[in-house]
């Protein structure tokens, strides 16, 4: 079933015409989502799922030809905004509104928490590594206020870091020896050192920007990273030195989070204001 559907996502960029690298272009019609689209993540299946379709509380399934269907809805109360795929295909995902980290089985379709603490704001973003360990972003909006989480396969939850900014979209280098984390209201990405246990060093300040937001982080498989800016719509390409590289224009300014295909050549881009995604080639 994995190489089915990951060759379905191949051969349907193949019997297209090259699209040019760098340029957006739509994917999924528009108002398909909430206002909340974001956390898109491929499964190890090579199935593309978001979240909050059509209303917020669910994970929607989406087709290599754009079109949508609803995959599972969440409990009561719950709203996800990143997805994130364990080792054995759980899915991990941030409910910013319960204040939990919920796991679901995509077999059984059943969601239940994996992780609450008192001290959770609202967990944001997920990156996950390959031992299994969770770390998240959870901004204090209304405070300006951020920290970060570890969490461990069993559930166990450490807090690495508090007292920085909004801390929101985070992503692990290739190598998973950093760690960066935007700090949206502030405007500044940080890039932390990872040990082999999955505790932070000291950050060093990756990137800093003059005006807009910054949402969800992405690294490529050459350790550069891709930035969404909020309310710019574009996408930043950094050289993992830092080095401003490229901005790719989208159609939609409220860009929010995006991923790559499973073959790492096009990027899966969500946006709020659009109500669906956008997409575009990479070399």
């Amino acid at each position: 079933m994995r190489k089915s559907v990951l060759v379905i996502w191949l051969l349907a960029g193949a019997c297209k015409a090259p699209a040019q690298l760098f340029v957006a272009q739509d994917f999924t019609a528009e108002g398909l989502f909430s206002r909340n689209i974001e956390g898109p993540a491929f499964d190890r299946q090579g199935r593309l799922f978001v979240v909050n379709l059509g209303t917020d509380g669910t994970i929607g399934l989406v087709h290599p030809d754009g079109k949508t269907e609803k995959f599972l809805d969440l409990p009561p109360g719950s709203t996800a905004n990143s997805i994130q795929f364990g080792p054995q295909g759980q899915m991990y995902l941030a409910d910013f509104t319960g204040h939990n980290v919920l796991v679901a089985d995509p077999a059984t379709r059943q969601v239940k928490v994996h992780c609450h603490r008192a001290e959770f704001n609202q967990p944001n973003d997920l990156a996950i590594n390959r031992a299994g360990q969770l770390f998240a972003s959870d901004p204090n909006w209304k405070n300006g206020t951020g920290q970060l989480w570890r969490i461990d396969p069993d559930g166990r939850a450490t807090r690495l870091a508090e007292g920085l900014g909004t801390t929101n979209g985070l992503c692990l280098s290739p190598d998973e020896r950093f760690l960066y984390v935007a700090e949206s209201v502030q405007r500044k990405i940080w890039r932390f050192p990872v040990t082999e246990k999955g505790e932070l060093g000291p950050p060093t300040l990756f990137a800093e920007f003059a005006d807009h937001g910054l949402d969800g982080l992405k690294c490529d498989r050459r350790g550069q990273l891709y930035v969404t800016r909020y309310g710019k719509g574009t996408v930043a390409i950094y050289s993992p030195e830092g080095q401003l590289r490229r901005e790719v224009v989208l159609k939609g300014k409220k860009v929010s989070n995006l991923v790559f295909a499973p073959d790492g050549k096009t990027v899966y881009v969500t946006l709020q204001d659009r109500g669906g995604m956008e997409k575009f080639r990479v070399e």
